[in-house]
């Protein structure tokens, strides 16, 4: 006969049964978390997991779990992942204290989302405490927390550490998650010859439109160099020599020379003609711009 509910695992079983309607039927997974939440705030904090010693502690713990099951679940479906752990902690205090059905379904959660390294610290600490050790939900726990947490993240030593330091597990099992770790290990290594093969053929190619980029530079150099260069030539035909030479003569009829002296008359006369020769030719067809509409 099932032992009577106390008000406060008797309303958290009603909730419960709340929250599993309102996300399997209803898809309201905001409402199933409340529910959960209210129900674990009504039973309070309980014994951890490994601690029972009585039908009803064992039910108040099942109640509590299933509670966070459901609520793990809503929180996912809502994309707040990254909530699950401390949303869980808040209710067990402790990593060690989680039940083995909820620190599964965390490290299932954060490995799907690639991020494993949420549950690294997590894990040891429920793997390493002595209460947990005797839980026969241990073993796979071990191994999920190897394949799915140490080994993607690359933590070979610290997974050949924990299974050869676990007293738990048999040679046979130890002998077979070594040659997991091992397995992996050599993945890893592959993985990473392979993609630094990948870089060393991607510098080649980087090169390749490097020098492609600079040999159109330097054409571009070299084609303004040569538009500068006719441009130069083709301001030195218009006659400045001339010009300069106008302004040196006409320098010297002002201050040098009397304009009013008969002496003078000839110079002047030169120097006229060979301002208006340089005039024509500054304003000469050849020189004048072209017009465009």
């Amino acid at each position: 006969e099932p032992p009577a509910w106390a008000p406060g695992p008797a309303q958290a079983a009603a909730l419960l049964e709340e929250a599993a309607d309102l996300l399997v039927l209803h898809r309201d997974f905001a409402a199933a978390v409340e529910r959960c939440e209210a129900g674990c705030d009504s039973l309070g904090p309980g014994p951890g997991p490994g601690h029972e010693r009585c039908l009803f502690l064992t039910s108040f713990a099942e109640v509590k779990c299933s509670l966070c099951v459901v609520g793990i679940q809503a929180l996912a479906e809502m994309n707040r992942w990254r909530e699950v752990l401390s949303w869980v902690l808040q209710y067990y205090h402790a990593p060690e204290h989680l039940p083995p059905k909820v620190l599964e379904l965390c490290i299932l959660l954060y490995s799907k989302v690639r991020e494993p390294q949420v549950m690294l610290e997590v894990g040891s600490s429920w793997l390493r405490d002595h209460a947990n050790q005797s839980l026969p939900e241990f073993g796979s726990l071990l191994e999920l927390y190897l394949v799915h947490v140490l080994l993607p993240l690359g933590r070979f030593e610290g997974a050949e550490e924990l299974v050869r330091g676990c007293d738990v597990l048999d040679s046979e099992q130890q002998l077979a998650l070594l040659g997991t770790i091992c397995q992996s290990r050599c993945q890893w290594t592959r993985q990473e010859e392979t993609r630094s093969a990948a870089e060393e053929q991607q510098d080649p190619v980087t090169e390749t439109v490097l020098g492609a980029l600079s040999q159109k530079l330097l054409t571009m150099l070299t084609l303004l160099r040569r538009a500068l260069r006719s441009m130069s030539n083709h301001f030195y035909l218009l006659p400045y020599k001339k010009m300069l030479l106008a302004t040196f003569l006409l320098y010297l009829v002002v201050v040098r020379l009397d304009p009013a002296s008969p002496t003078s008359l000839p110079f002047i006369y030169k120097l006229v003609q060979l301002f208006r020769q340089a005039w024509a030719a500054v304003l000469s067809p050849i020189h004048r711009p072209p017009i465009r509409d």
